[in-house]
């Protein structure tokens, strides 16, 4: 799937959360979404997922329009994962895979349950309760949890926060394998470059709710002086100019 964001602006009162944004992610590619805590990055995944109504602005995917009208049908092809939103405590990792299966409405629920216990290595804490389980346990689930619809559009907040460095490449190494296997388009919002750099086909900064700049990894570090995208952030997120 391919989305397109035009214009898109939040206010929350006398706040102006995200302000005039415009972006394409284009179909089997992924886009890093990066900036400091508070910029706007939380506030424009909700908008795309349709849990925030913008202020101005329009959404489209495959050149349709995220309104109330579509909001079903385009839901149905999109999932997000972060580790800061909690899956039910107190169902087990199964009961939680299978509850969000029927709410997608999947077909054979059972096979593709099976399929992500077996690729994410979920058996051995299946019929635990989700709020028993450890962070990166946590983080493995709500990952199945995000791909149980087989989603063409796929939303990532902070997907491999508080997982320990074999856990984290694990999750980066499927994630990769994923989309390569599926017609899979990623938004990945992170602040860990190394992973940023090895995801994602274009990157957005974005700071006090405007983007600031925007392209490869390489382009951007070669832009600013940088030996590498972690440099090439701090200086962007530190610059008192709001355009860098």
């Amino acid at each position: 799937m391919r989305i397109e964001i035009k214009n898109l602006t939040k206010k929350f009162k006398s706040i102006t959360a995200v302000n005039d944004i415009s972006f394409k992610i284009e179909k089997n590619n992924t886009l890093g979404l990066l900036g400091p805590n508070g910029c706007g990055k939380t506030t424009s995944i909700g908008m795309m997922l349709g849990l925030i109504t913008p202020t101005n602005g329009e959404i489209l995917i495959d050149g349709i329009k995220l309104n109330s009208k579509n909001r079903i049908k385009l839901l149905s092809l999109m999932n997000f994962a972060s580790p800061y939103i909690e899956l039910p405590k107190k169902l087990t990792v199964k009961q939680n895979l299978e509850v969000y299966a029927r709410m997608y409405g999947v077909i054979n629920k059972n096979e593709r349950i099976k399929e992500l216990i077996e690729d994410l290595n979920l058996g051995q804490f299946l019929d635990k309760k989700t709020g028993e389980l450890s962070s990166g346990q946590k983080n493995r689930v709500s990952l199945a949890k995000s791909l149980i619809n087989k989603p063409k559009l796929l939303f990532l907040d902070e997907p491999t926060a508080s997982l320990d460095p074999d856990v984290g490449d694990f999750v980066r190494q499927y994630l990769e394998k994923y989309r390569k296997e599926n017609d899979l388009t990623m938004l990945l919002a992170s602040h860990n470059m190394k992973e940023v750099e090895r995801l994602c086909d274009k990157i957005i900064m974005m700071k006090k709710g405007s983007i600031v700049d925007e392209g490869t990894c390489e382009e951007l570090t070669k832009k600013h002086g940088r030996k590498n995208l972690e440099d090439a952030f701090l200086k962007i997120a530190r610059s008192e100019n709001e355009l860098v």
